[in-house]
């Protein structure tokens, strides 16, 4: 007679190793894709590319104009602020202060280190590779520092998907699941997105930040997983 308990146990443990292998494989994708869209940045291979893209954002007559109505602008600058240091820093101080009001430690300490290990990762390699924006004419909100890569498409796809992540962790609903990786993802391409049209980075700037964005993300969620598996959780 078949075991359901067992059975259960084994179908829970192939979902999850299913799970890790499509984490790994999906990190060893955004990396390469990083590192294939820097190398192509520091030998210049996309500068025509990126201007046209940015230029094909303007309008024919005074690239200063954007397409479109003044109200999408106004959109792209509110959805922009969604992934600055600022938003991103009270986002994550309030669920990381929500997780240790529950007592989760674990899931507070992995908010905080993955998000500021982020901002430390995005910050170094906008030094290394000093790359300059586009010009200061098109740009409709301030930015600072260099350009590669897009600090707000990186910072954005990891504090997103992970707070993402968090939200699947505790869902038993599948439904509620996808739902929360999908919305973060969303959050993240948007954010991305407003940054070029913005005109403040290039498209490969925002290429390259969400590449990496993912990977970072992924990372700390199998480093989560890897913990869990070698001292679990005791829900009280």
């Amino acid at each position: 007679m078949i075991d359901g308990r067992r059975v259960a146990a084994w179908l829970a443990w192939a979902r999850r190793e299913v799970g890790l292998l499509a984490g790994l494989l999906g990190l060893a994708i955004t990396v390469q894709a990083f590192l294939a869209i820097a190398d192509e940045v520091a030998e210049g291979e996309t500068r025509r590319i990126d201007l046209a893209i940015l230029m094909s954002l303007r309008s024919g007559a005074d690239p200063s104009v954007p397409l479109g109505p003044a109200w999408l602008t106004t959109a792209a600058m509110d959805v922009t602020a969604m992934g600055s240091v600022t938003v991103l820093g009270l986002a994550v101080l309030f669920v990381a202060g929500l997780f240790a009001a529950l007592r989760r430690w674990r899931e507070a300490v992995l908010l905080l280190a993955a998000s500021l290990g982020g901002v430390a990762l995005s910050q170094g390699l906008k030094a290394l590779f000093g790359r300059d924006r586009p010009d200061a004419a098109l740009h409709l909100v301030e930015a600072i520092n260099a350009s590669f890569p897009s600090g707000h498409a990186m910072l954005s796809a990891v504090v997103w998907l992970t707070l993402g992540a968090l939200v699947a962790r505790f869902a038993s609903d599948r439904r509620v699941k996808l739902f929360a990786l999908a919305g973060a993802a969303v959050i993240a391409l948007l954010v991305g997105l407003s940054r070029v049209y913005l005109g403040v980075h290039w498209p490969s700037d925002v290429l390259a930040g969400w590449s990496l964005g993912g990977a970072w993300a992924l990372a700390w969620w199998l480093a989560a997983q890897g913990l869990d598996l070698w001292r679990p959780v005791r829900v009280k």
